[in-house]
Order: structure tokens, then sequence, then C-alpha cells
């Protein structure tokens, strides 16, 4: 019998939704009012309550709350005209519903590699930014991973191209003191459980347009009563999109929004907590042949809720018995070059709805890539003991 550690924890086991939380859901249950539409004389929703505290927190000036954080980005995209055929920028390392939102509105993705700190690579960009014609990037921080925004910025700018921002995993963090999702037109945001602020389901949309923004709104199925909200534009800008904007309905509903108020309250304290995981990991990766960290700009505010690192030029075989092995001792990880996509792990070759592209330097840095949960139901001391399985078994199956 091995008398190897082995790691206990669930990589899928979130924190228990806080009690300020389950008694502000249990109010609105009481009330059976949990359309965000549905209020009492004087009462103002929960919902409505939410997308202004959101907008305070990123600096937007306005928020709307929505169904999903796959449906804010679709319902971006549709805001700013996005329609059939047209062509979106979008990173060549990102999750399937960024290229699905794409696909929904009848757009065709053009994939822009990515660097091995798995960020958008900018000269890659700038080249297909002049090539394609394409006047949209729907920019997806993935893994919380942040570019230089400013050079992005400039490239975009110069070519004409608005920035849609998929902030799915930075809700909370920041590039050179700025809120992550406030250089583009648009930033997009997920409460999906996996995220930062757990509603099971749920996403923001954030823009200080105002046109934009009134679309948005009745996008998402306000019919003709977005006066209701706290953080949109005035009426004068919904004068004569709501005559010409379908209702995609995609609201977010009471109950879900005061799941939500109290956590966004503690975001702060949260993102302090998974920073200090994070570096924890990091510290304990360090320095280990064989395997690559990736590198954080000192001007990125990141929130640390998962870490990936590189094994480069491993083969397959030997990943694959690398994982396992981590496997056997509790440790789940997640490979992106594995030849089928598994759970999350699909990449851009796998979106056969999308014209076949070549991205030759993100096919080897994905090749490599593993990725890990840290959830905030792990101490301290659980991702010591990660360090040391993963360290034990990549000296164990390096090349």
């Amino acid at each position: 019998m091995s008398d190897k550690p082995i790691f206990i924890r669930s990589f899928t086991q979130q924190e228990p939704i806080p009690e300020a939380a389950i008694e502000a859901a249990n109010r609105v249950l009481r009330t059976g009012r949990l359309h965000r539409y549905n209020t009492a004389p004087d009462e103002i929703a929960e919902t409505a309550l939410l997308e202004e505290e959101f907008a305070a927190m990123t600096g937007a000036k306005y928020a709307l709350a929505v169904a999903s954080g796959g449906y804010a980005v679709g319902a971006a995209l549709r805001a700013i005209g996005v329609g059939q055929g047209d062509l979106v920028l979008s990173n060549g390392f990102t999750l399937a519903p960024v290229p699905g939102a794409i696909a929904s509105v009848g757009a065709v993705p053009v994939f822009v590699e990515v660097t091995k700190n798995l960020t958008i690579d900018l000269e890659d960009l700038n080249t297909k930014a002049q090539a394609s014609g394409a006047r949209v990037l729907l920019l997806s921080h993935m893994r919380g991973h942040i570019c230089d925004m400013g050079r992005l910025m400039e490239i975009c700018d110069a070519a004409g191209i608005t920035v849609i921002e998929d902030c799915a995993h930075t809700m909370g963090a920041a590039w050179d003191g700025l809120a992550s999702g406030r250089h583009g037109k648009i930033a997009c945001y997920s409460t999906q459980t996996y995220k930062h602020i757990n509603s099971g389901e749920g996403g923001f949309l954030t823009s200080d347009d105002a046109d934009v923004m009134a679309r948005a709104i009745l996008l998402s199925g306000s019919y003709m009563l977005y006066t209701r909200h706290r953080a949109a534009p005035p009426p004068e800008a919904f004068a004569q999109a709501r005559f010409e904007t379908p209702n995609v309905s995609g609201r977010m509903d009471n109950l879900r929004a005061a799941i939500l108020r109290p956590q966004l309250a503690d975001l702060p304290r949260q993102v302090a907590r998974w920073r200090e995981l994070y570096e924890r990991m990091e510290a304990g990766l360090a320095n280990l042949p064989h395997l690559r960290l990736t590198e954080r700009d000192p001007r990125e505010d990141y929130v640390g809720s998962s870490f990936q690192f590189l094994l480069p030029d491993w083969s397959p075989d030997k990943i694959t018995a690398f994982v396992q092995a981590a496997a056997r001792r509790g440790v789940e990880l997640k490979w992106f070059g594995a030849a089928e996509p598994v759970a999350f792990t699909s990449r851009y070759d796998s979106w056969r709805y999308a014209p076949a592209q070549t991205l030759p330097k993100t096919d080897h840095i994905l090749a490599g890539l593993i990725d890990l949960r840290l959830p905030l139901t792990f101490a301290p001391e659980d991702v010591d003991l990660l360090a040391e399985i993963l360290r034990d078994e990549v000296i164990a199956h390096a090349p």
C-alpha cells in the first residue's frame, strides 16, 4: 500500500450560500414576486437594486442583470448590431459559450493566437484586425488572465474595432487600476456556480453607451417596463429602439438577485482569499524543472479562482500518465491538449460550426496546458498538499 499523501477535498464543492443571502431569498419567496417586474407599489425589485450595486462596483454608468453569462455575450453582440455573416475576432483559447454566442447571432468567429501567458496575442490581433475586416473583438479574459489592455485598445481603436470584454473570470479584477470590463464598449460577466459570485446561473452586461444599453435591456425582455430599472439610460434612449429591438428574453429574476446582493458586497474579501490560495500554489510549484508557470504582469490585479501551468514539450502519453497519476492521488486536473474534449476543455478546433482555422502557436501552448480549480473551500494547507502532490508527479513523469 502506497504511503504517498492523498488529496481528499472536492474541486467542485463551493462554499455555502451566505446566511444573509438565504434570508434575502426567503423574503422574496414569501412574497411570491419572483419576476423582476412584479413589484408592489413603491417597491424596488431586488434585480434593480442588484444592477445599481453592480454598476457602482464596476464604475459603469449602466448595468443589466440577465439569465447567464453566455446570454450576456449574445445580447452584447446583438446590441451593437452584429448579425448574419459578420466576422468577430476572438481568442483561440476560451470556453465554448464565447464562440457559441457568436454563432447564436449568425456571425463567424475569427480566432486569434494566444501567448504562453494565456492572453490574446497582440501581434496576431493586429495582423488579423487589418486582414480580416472584422469590426468587433470579443475579448475573453480566459481563466482570469488579462492582456496589456492599453496596447489592445490602441490596436482596436486604430482599426475601428468595437471591443466586448468577456469578464466571466475577471469579476473583481483590474488592469492598471481600472476594473476589468471598463476598457471596451461593453462588458459581460457570469454568476454561474463556478464563477466569483454564485447564483447557479446568471450574468451581467455593463456599458457607458446609452443606446447600446437601451437595446440590451429591450433584448432581455423588458417590454415597456424599462423605467423600473435603476441602472439604465434615460427614457429618451428607448424612444426609437423600443420599436426596433426584438424581445429575446433572458431576464434575471428577483430570487437570484437576492442571493447575489450579499455576495457582491463580500466580493473584495473573497478576491483576497483567492489571491492567497493562488500565490501559495505558485510558490509551491516555483522552480520545478519541466513545468512552466504563467507570468503575471504587475499591472494585473487578478482573481486567482483557478490555476494553470504548462508542461512544455511533453508527449501526449507522458501528460496522460501524469494526469492519471494525479487523479489516483485525488487531484483533478483538466488538460486542454487531449485528443478529445472532456468536460469544459473543448478547443477552437472542436467548434466545427465555425470555419476551420489554423493556430499553430495556440496549438503548441494548449498541447501542454493543465488547469485546476481553486475553490474557496480549500484552506491554504490544502493548496500546500496539492503543490506537493503535483511536484512529486511532475518529477516522476517528466520526459
